[in-house]
């Protein structure tokens, strides 16, 4: 089993002939907009209140405006397990990629607001506990493996899974299946970063790991209940402000909501969907992130519009394609894409016997925060209408 010490993290480094390699990929994958990670996270930022911290440094520099991009599984998934075989995780911290957006020159972001890594974990691989300021979440795209440790509650991970991991909570992450998991990490890092409020801590032994943990399934037995909240117990969770405290939604649970829901007229611009939300009042899950989960009937095309907020969506079943002011990004299974903020997008399922499901990731509660969250959309005739 590859287990990191906190206290030995710092420490370890990639031997050079391993990190000589590791760039060599890295030049091979810079047309997919695709960054290997070659370092440990230890030492990128340590919390505030233990004095002067250095900040990230990320290849590259560029334009400062996001551009519409599909990321094609089958061409950046072959390099995770390149990764994997190169890098082992006791030297890495993660055995994973970022992406890129062309529009940002290299930077690690996929839009400003919103970071996006896709992880590997081979069987036996155990990542250290540690607690961070970013908001975080793990989409599962494996059938099943894996799980995530947060707050003392083991989310066991199958596919179409959304993971939680709040600003202010202890969390680990493993695989003890017989085979490699792989999941989409998302993040509001660039927004926490921009704000001079990155840290990290690691589990000094005396917190995430030894937490008395909850009873299995945590999580559903409090707030899986659709309507019904318990009030005997508090629902603040970790130390983030405003955060859900509910961390795990099982994609099976997401999938027999969509499909009951069908049949429903749905909405013109988005179809069917649902929003992730905090049971205890209704809000959105962060207040800097919004999560949706979307289905497209058979054939289904939805009406142009158009959000000062960026979204990122991952592809969970289907193929079709969505339009971003007249440029078509084609998708299938685990495909990931991105749709700047102010940018006229619809979606095209083109198979006609099978339903499309996208989930979605936008920086809509930080727009509605600040008072500007503004939407369009036209109509059936083309009028342009505010919605």
């Amino acid at each position: 089993m590859a287990t990191i010490r906190s206290d030995t993290l710092a420490e370890a480094t990639l031997p050079q002939d391993l990190y000589d390699a590791m760039e060599r990929l890295n030049e091979e994958a810079a047309g997919l907009h695709i960054w290997l990670r070659t370092r440990a996270n230890a030492g990128i930022r340590r919390p505030w209140r233990d004095g002067a911290v250095e900040p990230l440094a990320e290849p590259g520099c560029g334009p400062a405006r996001a551009v519409p991009h599909v990321w094609k599984w089958d061409r950046i998934a072959p390099y995770l397990h390149r990764i994997a075989a190169i890098a082992p995780l006791e030297f890495t911290d993660r055995q994973q990629f970022l992406l890129t957006n062309p529009g940002f020159g290299g930077q690690l972001k996929v839009t400003n607001t919103i970071r996006v890594a896709v992880s590997i974990y081979k069987p036996g691989d155990r990542a250290p506990v540690h607690m961070h300021t970013p908001n975080a979440s793990r989409t599962i795209l494996s059938d099943a493996g894996g799980y995530t440790l947060i707050e003392g509650e083991r989310c066991e991970a199958a596919r179409g899974d959304l993971i939680l991991t709040p600003n202010g909570t202890w969390h680990g992450h493993g695989n003890d299946s017989a085979e490699p998991v792989v999941w989409m990490d998302v993040l509001d890092w660039p927004l926490i970063e921009y704000l001079d409020a990155i840290w990290i801590r690691e589990d000094d032994g005396e917190h995430g790991a030894n937490a008395p943990p909850p009873e299995a399934g945590y999580s559903q037995k409090l707030y899986g209940m659709a309507g019904v909240v318990p009030r005997f117990t508090e629902a603040r969770r970790g130390e983030g402000d405003r955060v859900t405290p509910m961390f795990h939604f099982r994609g099976a649970d997401i999938r027999r909501q969509l499909d009951a829901l069908r049949d429903q007229d749905g909405s013109p611009y988005e179809a069917i969907d649902v929003e992730f939300v905090n049971p205890t009042d209704g809000a959105p899950v962060f207040p800097t992130l919004g999560y949706k989960a979307q289905l497209l009937r058979p054939g289904e095309a939805t009406r142009p519009v158009r959000q000062t907020a960026s979204t990122l969506y991952t592809v969970l079943d289907g193929s079709g394609y969505t339009e971003v002011n007249g440029k078509r990004l084609s998708w299938g299974r685990n495909d990931i894409f991105v749709v700047p903020g102010h940018f006229w997008r619809h979606h095209v399922n083109t198979d006609k016997s099978r339903a499309a499901v996208l989930y979605s990731v936008s920086d809509a509660p930080l727009l509605r925060a600040v008072g500007h969250w503004r939407a369009q959309g036209r109509t059936e005739s083309g009028a342009i209408v505010d919605l």
